[in-house]
């Protein structure tokens, strides 16, 4: 259910497939538990967890249902909202100390409170209007920053990603499935300069590189560690088993289930 057209507040039985997070957002999770992985670290983020999903990082998830429900909170602390909120009140952001995908905030009453004052709009008896929204966001707001001032550094930085190592990066988060304008951005590049940058490296497109890297990880994993394709094709970033199978027979003149077989 969301609870306004802007999506700010809403729950529902999935986390966006979306591999890559655009706006902060706080997660309380209800029911199910589920597993994030952002190319360095795995979360597991259990029942009664609250945290912190910040804003361009890249993030698989793995989600668990109990008894066939899988449901949660998700609040968007998008940056028109935040740019607002310090209209009103005085932070000044530093540069984060944590690089961490998710931030996970310390039960305590004030939270406990809020989210338990958002059942009725979460269980369907009640309508949470646009006005009254951001009010609830500006409220959990100011309770995550009195509890954890370190936050501003986070929720406060308006800067876009700097210039990287794009060689590094992409060996390390080619698994994911984005665009290339994403990975772009987040290598602090325009695209016109990432693809530039990306031929002077690997002497190779970005988009043929990212399928043959995907593939070579996929040989490996069915030939050496006996995996099966249906088990591995999402996370190698292919979006359905027939790509995947198609892509992987025209590279090496074998179907993936002839290799494993």
């Amino acid at each position: 259910m969301k609870f306004n057209n802007l999506q700010s507040c809403h729950l529902g039985p999935e986390i966006s497939p979306e591999q890559f997070i655009p706006e902060h957002f706080f997660l309380f999770l209800l029911k199910g538990s589920m597993v994030a992985y952002d190319g360095n670290k795995h979360y597991q983020i259990q029942p009664g967890d609250y945290c912190i999903a910040r804003k361009n990082h890249l993030v698989r998830y793995t989600k668990y249902k109990d008894e066939g429900h899988f449901e949660k909170v998700i609040i968007t602390f998008d940056e028109a909202f935040l740019k607002k909120f310090l209209e009103r009140h005085f932070y000044t952001a530093e540069t984060a100390d944590n690089s961490d995908s998710f931030i996970f905030i310390n039960e305590d009453d004030l939270v406990k409170n809020f989210v338990h004052s958002l059942e009725p709009y979460y269980n369907g008896t009640e309508q949470l209007d646009d006005y009254f929204v951001d009010i609830k966001r500006e409220e959990l707001l100011m309770i995550l920053l009195k509890n954890n001032p370190d936050l501003k550094d986070i929720f406060f930085n308006f800067s876009i990603p700097h210039k990287i190592d794009l060689e590094h990066f992409m060996n390390q988060n080619y698994k994911f499935n984005i665009s290339l304008e994403r990975f772009a951005f987040l290598t602090g590049r325009s695209l016109s300069t990432f693809k530039r940058d990306f031929k002077l490296i690997f002497n190779m497109a970005p988009g043929k590189w990212l399928i043959k890297k995907r593939l070579q990880e996929a040989y490996f994993l069915l030939d050496k560690e006996h995996q099966k394709p249906s088990d591995i094709y999402v996370d190698l970033g292919f979006e359905d088993l027939s790509h995947f199978s198609f892509a992987f027979k025209k590279e090496f003149g074998v179907s993936p289930s002839e290799l494993r077989g």
